[in-house]
């Protein structure tokens, strides 16, 4: 029976390919699926193979080759910093793999171990150098250390110890050793109003302003060129009353005496 069954079978085939052969069109094609399989594994494989390659080659070009490597390092942005202490305190490591040299490092060292130094950025300049990008702090206010002065920024930071304080900076006085406001606020606050109140000045007035003593939080006189003085109050209001003292020296230029604690309702005094 089953041969039987065959030979109907193979038969049935031998009919299909006649008939298809007096009609002229191809008979059934044998599946391909193996045959495509292979071809596409090896494709695979060969991209696999040059990844590798391609990767190992990068890795050996960026860590291990004679080229990419740190051979010079450019500073900019110094001011009162030379180049030379900025390049010696960021040591960068010369002839190491450009893409090894630890910039966050660099960056951390030179902002710890130069407080004049407000804040820096380290790049990489390929294919052999490093850059140093350096913005200093500039001071807005001196204050009296022995015989000589500290510089305070913006941000109320006492940055550096210098013998001569630079031209045209007023002088900080904290009068507040018995000061109630010194145990309410603490030193740092105090000096941080005297530096808003230094920033609030116009042009013309801080050009003329020598010191700035501060003895509680309410309490801030100026003491300007020609011995003129100028008693400010606390920090509040601070644009106004830099707009209303402007107006009263400009008013009564021989006055040595200017009040603007309460700027709506100023006073001046001598001539």
């Amino acid at each position: 029976m089953a041969g039987q069954a065959t030979a109907q079978r193979g038969g049935g085939q031998a009919e299909k390919s006649a008939r298809s052969a007096k009609s002229g069109r191809p008979g059934p094609r044998p599946a391909r699926g193996r045959r495509l399989r292979l071809p596409r594994r090896r494709g695979l494989l060969v991209l696999a193979v040059a990844a590798v390659v391609i990767g190992a080659g990068v890795i050996w070009l960026l860590y291990g080759s004679p080229w990419l490597r740190a051979e010079h390092v450019k500073t900019t942005g110094t001011r009162v910093l030379t180049t030379g202490e900025v390049e010696t305190v960021a040591a960068v490591p010369i002839g190491s793999p450009l893409i090894s040299v630890d910039t966050d490092a660099i960056e951390a060292r030179l902002r710890q171990k130069l407080p004049r130094i407000d804040s820096v950025e380290v790049v990489r300049s390929w294919p052999h150098g490093i850059g140093l990008k350096v913005t200093e702090r500039r001071p807005v206010l001196v204050m009296k250390n022995g015989a000589k002065f500290d510089e305070v920024d913006v941000k109320g930071v006492r940055f550096a110890t210098v013998s001569q304080p630079s031209k045209g900076v007023p002088q900080l006085e904290l009068a507040v050793s018995q000061s109630p406001s010194l145990r309410r606020f603490g030193a740092d606050r105090l000096v941080l109003e005297a530096v808003r109140i230094t920033g609030e000045l116009p042009p013309a007035v801080a050009k003329e302003t020598r010191s700035v003593r501060i003895s509680s939080y309410d309490s801030v006189t100026l003491e300007l060129t020609g011995g003129r003085g100028v008693r400010w109050g606390s920090d509040e209001e601070g644009e106004l009353k830099g707009r209303t003292l402007s107006a009263l020296m400009k008013a009564r230029p021989k006055a040595v005496r200017f009040d603007v604690s309460a700027p709506t309702a100023p006073a001046v005094s001598g001539s």
